[in-house]
Protein backbone atom coordinates (compact mmCIF):
# COMPACT_ATOMS: atom_id res chain seq x y z
CA UNK A 1 0.00 0.00 0.00
CA UNK A 2 1.31 3.41 -0.97
CA UNK A 3 2.46 5.62 1.91
CA UNK A 4 2.64 9.42 2.12
CA UNK A 5 6.11 10.24 3.47
CA UNK A 6 6.99 13.62 4.97
CA UNK A 7 10.62 14.63 4.40
CA UNK A 8 11.98 17.46 6.55
CA UNK A 9 14.90 18.98 4.69
CA UNK A 10 16.81 22.24 4.27
CA UNK A 11 20.04 23.50 2.74
CA UNK A 12 23.25 21.51 3.28
CA UNK A 13 21.53 18.10 3.46
CA UNK A 14 23.74 15.17 2.47
CA UNK A 15 22.78 14.83 -1.22
CA UNK A 16 22.62 11.04 -1.61
CA UNK A 17 20.88 10.60 1.76
CA UNK A 18 17.87 12.31 0.21
CA UNK A 19 18.14 11.37 -3.48
CA UNK A 20 18.77 7.62 -3.07
CA UNK A 21 16.01 6.88 -0.50
CA UNK A 22 13.59 9.23 -2.29
CA UNK A 23 14.13 7.34 -5.56
CA UNK A 24 13.76 3.94 -3.86
CA UNK A 25 10.56 4.99 -2.09
CA UNK A 26 9.03 6.57 -5.22
CA UNK A 27 9.98 3.51 -7.29
CA UNK A 28 8.08 1.43 -4.70
CA UNK A 29 4.97 3.60 -5.22
CA UNK A 30 5.26 5.91 -2.21
CA UNK A 31 4.75 9.67 -2.29
CA UNK A 32 7.35 12.05 -0.79
CA UNK A 33 6.41 15.55 0.35
CA UNK A 34 9.39 17.81 1.11
CA UNK A 35 8.89 20.22 4.02
CA UNK A 36 10.93 23.27 5.01
CA UNK A 37 10.20 26.75 6.40
CA UNK A 38 9.12 28.00 2.97
CA UNK A 39 7.18 26.24 0.18
CA UNK A 40 8.58 26.66 -3.34
CA UNK A 41 12.10 27.39 -2.05
CA UNK A 42 14.96 25.46 -3.65
CA UNK A 43 17.38 23.84 -1.19
CA UNK A 44 20.80 22.56 -2.17
CA UNK A 45 22.74 19.58 -0.89
CA UNK A 46 26.12 20.15 0.72
CA UNK A 47 27.89 18.43 -2.19
CA UNK A 48 26.12 20.81 -4.57
CA UNK A 49 24.81 17.88 -6.63
CA UNK A 50 21.17 17.74 -5.54
CA UNK A 51 18.66 20.56 -5.62
CA UNK A 52 15.21 20.02 -4.14
CA UNK A 53 12.18 22.28 -4.55
CA UNK A 54 10.21 22.34 -1.31
CA UNK A 55 6.59 21.18 -1.58
CA UNK A 56 5.17 22.52 1.68
CA UNK A 57 5.91 24.98 4.46
CA UNK A 58 6.05 23.52 7.98
CA UNK A 59 3.22 25.94 8.82
CA UNK A 60 0.95 24.32 6.21
CA UNK A 61 1.32 20.66 7.20
CA UNK A 62 -0.19 18.44 9.85
CA UNK A 63 1.87 15.38 10.86
CA UNK A 64 -1.39 13.40 11.16
CA UNK A 65 -1.72 13.62 7.35
CA UNK A 66 1.44 11.55 6.80
CA UNK A 67 2.23 7.84 7.18
CA UNK A 68 6.00 8.14 7.70
CA UNK A 69 8.89 10.58 8.19
CA UNK A 70 12.23 10.71 6.32
CA UNK A 71 15.11 12.69 7.86
CA UNK A 72 18.18 12.88 5.60
CA UNK A 73 21.51 13.79 7.20
CA UNK A 74 24.14 16.41 6.50
CA UNK A 75 23.80 19.79 8.24
CA UNK A 76 20.06 19.94 7.51
CA UNK A 77 18.80 18.18 10.70
CA UNK A 78 21.00 20.33 12.95
CA UNK A 79 19.54 23.49 11.38
CA UNK A 80 15.97 22.20 11.56
CA UNK A 81 16.19 21.17 15.22
CA UNK A 82 16.74 24.82 16.17
CA UNK A 83 13.12 25.39 15.08
CA UNK A 84 10.55 24.03 17.54
CA UNK A 85 8.01 23.44 14.72
CA UNK A 86 10.23 20.75 13.16
CA UNK A 87 10.98 19.19 16.56
CA UNK A 88 7.27 18.91 17.39
CA UNK A 89 6.48 17.61 13.90
CA UNK A 90 9.14 14.87 14.21
CA UNK A 91 8.12 13.92 17.75
CA UNK A 92 4.57 13.18 16.54
CA UNK A 93 5.80 10.29 14.37
CA UNK A 94 7.73 8.72 17.25
CA UNK A 95 4.81 9.10 19.68
CA UNK A 96 2.31 7.70 17.17
CA UNK A 97 4.68 4.83 16.30
CA UNK A 98 4.66 5.75 12.60
CA UNK A 99 7.76 4.84 10.56
CA UNK A 100 10.69 7.23 11.08
CA UNK A 101 13.59 6.80 8.64
CA UNK A 102 16.64 8.75 9.81
CA UNK A 103 20.13 8.47 8.36
CA UNK A 104 23.53 9.85 9.42
CA UNK A 105 22.87 13.15 11.30
CA UNK A 106 19.08 12.69 10.92
CA UNK A 107 18.67 11.41 14.51
CA UNK A 108 19.74 14.88 15.78
CA UNK A 109 16.13 15.95 15.28
CA UNK A 110 14.98 12.98 17.38
CA UNK A 111 17.52 13.83 20.11
CA UNK A 112 16.08 17.34 20.39
CA UNK A 113 12.55 15.87 20.35
CA UNK A 114 13.60 13.68 23.32
CA UNK A 115 12.24 10.71 21.37
CA UNK A 116 15.13 8.20 21.51
CA UNK A 117 14.96 6.99 25.10
CA UNK A 118 14.98 3.20 25.22
CA UNK A 119 15.07 2.89 21.43
CA UNK A 120 17.59 0.85 19.44
CA UNK A 121 19.29 3.22 17.01
CA UNK A 122 22.46 4.26 15.22
CA UNK A 123 23.74 7.46 13.65
CA UNK A 124 26.83 9.18 12.31
CA UNK A 125 29.91 8.59 14.46
CA UNK A 126 30.07 12.20 15.71
CA UNK A 127 26.51 12.09 17.15
CA UNK A 128 26.61 8.59 18.69
CA UNK A 129 27.55 9.88 22.17
CA UNK A 130 24.74 12.45 21.94
CA UNK A 131 22.34 9.65 21.06
CA UNK A 132 23.49 7.66 24.11
CA UNK A 133 22.98 10.71 26.34
CA UNK A 134 19.48 10.95 24.84
CA UNK A 135 18.79 7.43 26.11
CA UNK A 136 19.16 5.47 22.87
CA UNK A 137 20.44 1.90 22.99
CA UNK A 138 23.17 2.56 20.44
CA UNK A 139 24.33 -0.06 17.93
CA UNK A 140 27.25 0.58 15.55
CA UNK A 141 25.69 -1.26 12.58
CA UNK A 142 24.86 -0.28 8.99
CA UNK A 143 21.14 -0.30 9.74
CA UNK A 144 19.18 -0.63 12.98
CA UNK A 145 15.43 -1.27 13.05
CA UNK A 146 13.57 -0.69 16.32
CA UNK A 147 10.04 -2.04 16.89
CA UNK A 148 9.41 -2.21 13.12
CA UNK A 149 9.10 1.59 13.25
CA UNK A 150 12.41 3.44 13.64
CA UNK A 151 15.02 2.81 10.92
CA UNK A 152 18.46 4.43 11.39
CA UNK A 153 21.77 4.23 9.52
CA UNK A 154 25.20 5.79 10.05
CA UNK A 155 26.46 7.18 6.72
CA UNK A 156 26.07 7.21 2.92
CA UNK A 157 27.77 3.78 2.61
CA UNK A 158 24.83 2.32 4.57
CA UNK A 159 22.17 3.57 2.12
CA UNK A 160 21.50 0.20 0.40
CA UNK A 161 20.74 -1.43 3.79
CA UNK A 162 18.82 1.69 4.94
CA UNK A 163 16.62 1.63 1.82
CA UNK A 164 16.05 -2.15 2.07
CA UNK A 165 14.91 -2.02 5.72
CA UNK A 166 12.94 1.21 5.26
CA UNK A 167 10.94 -0.36 2.42
CA UNK A 168 10.16 -3.38 4.65
CA UNK A 169 8.87 -1.09 7.42
CA UNK A 170 6.81 0.92 4.90
CA UNK A 171 5.27 -2.29 3.49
Amino acid sequence: MSKKIACVITDMFEDVEYTDPAKAFKDDGHEIVTIEKEAGKQVTGKQGEAKVTIDKSIDDVNPADFDALLIPGGFSPDQLRADERFVTFSKHFMEEKKPVLAICHGPQLLITAKALEGRLATGFKSIQVDMEYAGADLKDEEVVVCQNQLVTSRQPDDIPAFNRESLKVLA
